[in-house]
């Protein structure tokens, strides 16, 4: 089974396109949404977040909001918190790899915001960064309740630039374009990845000016 890293900058339409690999029979996995199971009620995360920040849960799980109180301006609060979930964010990956190889996918996705920040690009065959035209993202971020151009600049600076990322992908699908063409580039990738002369980056990062595709 091929597994692909999915990622993008804030704005790029990431969540559209992990929809669209879905529409075409992609399992799909979600990090943002394995967090939110983990802290929501039942939790695994619960109880240990909690431990190392008390009072921060609350009957429904953990209270987000008194989290980010928690760790506000102390970053070293951050590498805890990192250092509880994302181990249990690996098992709910590894959990959903399996289920999705069992079943007999051919390729499976994990949508990754901070794929290459963390490292994950290296344990993926493929790494499918969605980008955009910085004037379509600075409209969609900024179009967002809440969002305010001092959060957006924030953001942006614990992000992987858009120009880095897209240099180190396998595949680039441009949103900037609209659903349809950015549709017919995921078809585009998923016949790349399943055909016979596709090969890992795991064994492609390896060998020093191997061109992307």
């Amino acid at each position: 089974m091929i597994v692909v890293g999915l990622t993008g900058s804030i704005g790029m339409g990431k969540s559209t396109t992990a929809a669209l690999f879905a529409q075409e029979g992609v399992p799909v996995w979600d990090a943002d949404a394995a967090v939110h199971r983990l802290y929501g009620l039942g939790g695994a995360a619960v109880a240990l977040v909690e431990a190392d920040f008390p009072g921060v849960s609350s009957p429904t799980g953990i209270d987000r909001a008194k989290l980010a109180a928690a760790l506000a301006g102390d970053p070293d609060r951050f590498t805890r918190l990192e250092a509880i979930v994302h181990p249990l964010v690996a098992d709910d990956r590894a959990a959903f790899l399996a289920g999705a190889q069992a079943a007999g996918a051919d390729v499976a996705l994990v949508d990754v915001p901070l794929l290459f920040e963390t490292g994950a690009d290296a344990r993926v065959d493929a790494v499918v960064v969605v980008s955009a035209p910085p004037e379509v993202q600075r409209e969609r971020v900024l179009a967002r309740p809440g969002m305010t151009e001092e959060r957006f600049a924030q953001i942006m600076g614990r992000q992987t630039p858009d120009a880095e990322k897209r240099a180190r992908a396998d595949f680039v699908i441009d949103t900037g374009r609209g659903i349809e063409p950015a549709r017919e580039q995921v078809r585009a990738v998923l016949a790349a990845l399943r055909s016979a002369d596709f090969r890992s980056r795991r064994t492609r990062l390896d060998e020093p000016g191997e061109p992307r595709h």
